[in-house]
């Protein structure tokens, strides 16, 4: 338990706590023996509208380790159930975290602050409800790298160390995370209440949510079929932007799908290199549920489970109707993702298209198509294979040759080449006229440089981990937070891992 509350206040409110009892357990996070901070995110911390001034480096350790808590701070671990890895487990819940307020942002935004790693809650599980400084720095890395790049995701605000040790497969040392995010509310919390049968819980918890995050549905004849849609919208636009960096979630159970449309919990994520569209890192995913090409399917498939704690909301007198109208929603899925997917890649190719529209043409789509079978074919990394199209369109195609790794793909493969060489000439046909110049200012502008590469990642977790040594992770995390900006560090920091290196890496989940 903290020793006590601080006699400071964030301006936390409470509407999760207030507006939905029953649907959380409240307790206090565990102390802790020696808090070190390791990370705070003043920029975070100033959108929030926290006053930083008030906070010393002693009291910062204090909060976000959970040995003291402001006065208006009011812990809840929430309760949730979720399939994982297609089986259904009807009780999950904030195992080792626990959600302590919402803030208003600068933006008017309500988002929350949680404590992850703080203790055992009533839903751990026989865990020991704490986490340990890799996985935390894992969070806080990859965040930050997916929030520089625009991408929807959780954030972290501070990562504290414990002084205390946690048992894995080894002694590692102990931390707390604090993870911001436009809420935690997952369809997992939806299927908790769903499975007892609690309809009047569900509908209170789609209220709240409609309220929260999606008001538009309120001014819908069926507001939560609109919910659904608007879901169903936000996901396969997400689904597309971490597919245009090559993001690979690794776990994307029903408990991992934020309804806000935000990323959320980056255990066994990672980025993929050479371009594959069965690419699997994570250790747990045996068959390749979670694989990169997979994660549209994989949206539609939370959806649907999504889709079906909605159903006595939608039609409570006709369950056929009611399911008619939610996989009518949901067959919108697919076209809504392929078109953001489609309208994205166009982006990339610095192809604005028609202004007047959001479709991609027939042209366009071919051409993207054959970009994509280019890249597979030669093995090409994904990041570098979009950033060196600035290159190309300035006459220079010889970084984009240089990267093909596939055995008889390479450099010196006439075909691939001439494959090549033809495509370019009608990517410059559709750029027209544009000046070169300004089409790779545009491109570097759109096509990341620094992505959290695998193998550097690993290398600063270990360091911090390891060592103490949190040298490598502050360099890694500036290189991220400009992921389209070249600079000293980016010959090291742009750079694949070896194909033996990838063959080999794995990822694991942070419990």
């Amino acid at each position: 338990m903290p020793d006590s509350r601080l006699p400071i206040s964030l301006n936390f409110e409470h509407t999760y706590h207030d507006q939905l009892p029953g649907f959380f357990a409240a307790l206090e996070p565990h102390a802790v023996a020696q808090p070190r901070l390791l990370q705070f995110n003043t920029g975070l911390a100033n959108e929030l509208g926290i006053n930083c001034e008030q906070l010393t480096p002693e009291i910062i350790e204090d909060l976000f380790s959970g040995n003291t808590l402001p006065l208006d701070a009011n812990p809840i671990a929430q309760a949730y159930a979720g399939h994982q890895f297609g089986n259904f487990v009807p009780q999950l819940g904030d195992g080792r975290a626990l959600l302590i307020g919402e803030l208003i942002d600068q933006n008017g935004s309500r988002r929350d602050v949680a404590l992850k790693g703080s203790g055992i809650t009533p839903f751990s599980r026989g865990g020991d409800g704490k986490a340990a400084v890799g996985p935390v720095l894992r969070e806080y890395l990859i965040g930050e790298a997916m929030h520089s790049l625009g991408i929807p995701t959780t954030r972290a605000l501070a990562a504290v160390a414990t002084g205390e040790p946690v048992m894995r497969e080894q002694k590692l040392p102990g931390a707390v995370l604090t993870r911001v995010a436009s809420s935690h509310i997952r369809v997992g919390t939806f299927q908790f209440f769903a499975a007892r049968q609690l309809t009047e819980s569900v509908r209170k918890l789609a209220d709240y949510v409609i309220q929260r995050h999606y008001p538009d549905a309120s001014e819908s004849p069926n507001c939560y079929l609109s919910l659904l849609q608007l879901v169903a919208d936000q996901q396969a636009k997400l689904i597309a932007q971490w597919m245009l960096v090559g993001f690979i979630h690794g776990v994307m159970n029903t408990d991992n799908m934020a309804i806000a449309g935000e990323t959320i919990d980056y255990g066994p994520c990672a980025f993929m290199e050479a371009y594959n569209p069965e690419t699997v890192f994570s250790s747990i995913d045996h068959g390749g549920r979670y694989a990169f090409g997979n994660q549209p399917s994989i949206a539609v498939w939370n959806l649907a489970r999504f889709a079906e704690t909605l159903l006595p909301l939608i039609n409570e007198a006709d369950s056929d109707a009611a399911i008619a109208d939610a996989t009518a929603v949901l067959d919108t899925f697919i076209p809504t993702f392929q078109n953001h997917w489609y309208l994205g890649a166009l982006k990339k190719l610095g192809l604005a298209g028609n202004k007047d529209t959001d479709q991609v043409g027939e042209q366009q789509r071919a051409l993207i198509d054959d970009w994509f079978q280019w890249l597979a074919k030669g093995k090409v990394d994904y990041t570098l294979g979009w950033r060196y199209l600035a290159d190309a369109a300035t006459g220079n195609p010889c970084k984009l040759q240089s990267i093909s790794t596939a055995p008889n793909h390479s450099a010196s493969d006439d075909t691939a080449n001439e494959n090549l060489e033809s495509w370019l000439a009608r990517w410059r046909k559709q750029l027209g006229n544009t000046d070169p110049e300004t089409v790779a200012t545009t491109l570097r502008g759109v096509n990341p440089i620094h992505i959290p590469r695998n193998h550097l990642v690993e290398e600063a977790l270990a360091a911090a981990s390891d060592d103490g040594n949190l040298q490598p992770f502050e360099t890694l995390l500036a290189a991220v937070k400009q992921p389209f900006d070249d600079s000293p560090h980016a010959p090291r920091y742009s750079s694949p891992a070896t194909a033996e290196y990838t063959a080999n890496y794995r990822t694991f989940c942070g419990t």
